[in-house]
């Protein structure tokens, strides 16, 4: 075979991954690590962080899921539809975006999946507030940037899990703090490519337990 996915089911990074491939239509094999015993091939393929997903195309490694998607949508370019916008200024903003998700979203809901007591109330309000950033950038759009499904929305969806979790616990609701976010959710799941690639939501529910119960 000749891409190969190295992953762990549950991984938000891995899900951007699983959705570009599956937007795109290629064919790859998928090995689901253990990452508290690391395989031989994750070592050797990411030697630097040793972290998942990890691309492997004709044995050579990409690692890094946002690279990774910007090197699915350019390796095979031909095959519909781009990820990345053409023009340069939207590619630009996609970029920004994407790096948003990782650098506040990302952090500031894991912290907020983790917390417990005294902390969640301002957990939750910091997390809020940067879900509404997003949502202002949203705006009237279907999609976070142009009018088509690509790059921030595939950074971004894999979050749906933790929302729709959030909600579970009762933490918050998705639909009540950001309308317009929850509605992009629901438009981005009609999608086979993301409602395949998402995590079992009662498999994840019983992982977060498991850990916030140690």
């Amino acid at each position: 075979m000749d891409v190969i996915l190295l992953n762990f089911w549950i991984s938000v990074f891995g899900v951007r991954v699983r959705i570009a491939l599956a937007e795109k239509g290629i064919e790859y094999e998928y090995r689901e690590e253990d990452l508290p015993n690391k395989s031989p091939l994750l070592l050797e393929m990411n030697p630097v962080n040793k972290k998942i997903p990890i691309l492997i195309h004709r044995g050579k490694p990409v690692c890094e899921s946002n690279i990774i998607v910007q090197y699915i949508d350019e390796t095979w370019h031909e095959k519909s539809p781009a990820l990345l916008p053409s023009d340069p200024y939207l590619r630009a903003q996609a970029r920004f975006w994407a790096d948003f998700i990782d650098k506040k979203i990302y952090e500031s809901g894991k912290k907020v999946m983790m917390a417990k007591g005294e902390d969640v109330e301002a957990l939750k309000k910091e997390y809020i507030d940067l879900l509404k950033v997003l949502e202002e950038q949203l705006g009237e759009k279907p999609y976070l940037v142009g009018e088509s499904f690509g790059f921030v929305d595939i950074a971004m969806i894999p979050f749906g899990s933790w929302f729709y979790e959030l909600n579970q616990i009762g933490i918050m609701s998705i639909e009540e703090e950001c309308p317009k976010l929850a509605a992009w959710v629901k438009r981005c799941m009609k999608r086979e490519s993301v409602s395949k690639s998402l995590p079992d939501p009662h498999k994840f529910h019983e992982l977060l337990m498991e850990r916030l119960n140690k």
